[in-house]
């Protein structure tokens, strides 16, 4: 990314997840002139669902495809500035609002609560197949459908490893920091860990070794399963860093494992043929 690109400021808090607040000083947003974006409308399962986009200017043609899966705060202005970032690296980047039929996340002031009743409610399937449509969306609006690439962050990274395996139009996945292994619920009838053999895409997992909530067991778990079914996915574990260490806007933010795993997204995608 060019560095003229990038701003790092200071944010008023604006645009934020209110579970999130006050608005760390590292948090990141990308002024750009070489791109435009905004929020759209995703038609799925009969609904109008609110997506935000980012793309080059000028370019509307044969665009590679990121889907860029929200946290449990949905899309705030974190994931909208992921979108910018991509657009920036030549990327047709969309970031669909997955809990738009179950409530708002930006309403909820803790996240517990936002967790117990919204995000918890949210069923897997209904996420795949919004998903479906944002690739379709992407598709019309000058994507390529021979570079389709998706990444997401803490429960969008969980739905990534899934997607992943739900799709076969996927060519490569980066989940960062995404649970692994888990309780089954009417919502979540299966995890990433059950999902290894179906993996149609590789996917690179970016996790930190002080993340409390997802621990190095599941992801060694993760791992043995990956070389069992002789898997093209890798997993990076950042020593230093811990949950939502890409967080830019939270004192999560490890700056040098988040610099180190966005290189490490491109070069993924570059990869495995998701390339401008």
């Amino acid at each position: 990314m060019k560095t003229e690109d990038i701003q790092a400021t200071l944010s008023t808090g604006k645009g934020y997840a209110a579970a999130v607040e006050p608005v760390a000083e590292t948090a990141i947003q990308t002024a750009s002139h070489t791109i435009q974006f905004g929020p759209t409308s995703i038609a799925s399962q009969g609904e109008n669902m609110p997506a935000f986009f980012a793309k080059p200017k000028h370019h509307e043609k044969d665009l590679p495809v990121v889907l860029v899966v929200q946290e449990i705060f949905g899309v705030h202005e974190h994931i909208e500035d992921i979108c910018r970032r991509l657009a920036c690296e030549g990327y047709l980047a969309v970031a669909p609002e997955l809990y738009f039929r179950q409530g708002d996340p930006g309403e909820y002031q803790d996240i517990p609560t936002l967790l117990k009743e919204l995000v918890n409610k949210v069923p897997d399937q209904q996420v795949l197949s919004d998903l479906d449509h944002v690739v379709n969306w992407a598709l019309k609006h000058g994507g390529d459908k021979n570079k389709i690439g998706i990444t997401g962050f803490c429960w969008g990274g969980r739905i990534t490893w899934l997607f992943a395996a739900h799709n076969p139009q996927v060519k490569a996945g980066i989940a960062w920091y995404g649970k692994l292994v888990g309780e089954r619920t009417m919502a979540q009838q299966k995890h990433p860990v059950d999902e290894v053999d179906n993996l149609s895409a590789p996917v690179l997992g970016l996790y930190g070794a002080l993340d409390e909530g997802i621990t190095l067991d599941s992801v060694e778990s993760m791992r043995q399963a990956i070389r069992a079914a002789n898997n093209a996915s890798e997993i990076v574990v950042y020593p230093e860093a811990g949950h939502a260490f890409n967080a830019d806007y939270r004192p999560s933010y490890h700056e040098e494992s988040a610099k180190d795993g966005w290189q490490r997204m491109l070069a993924w995608l570059q990869k495995h043929g998701v390339t401008p």
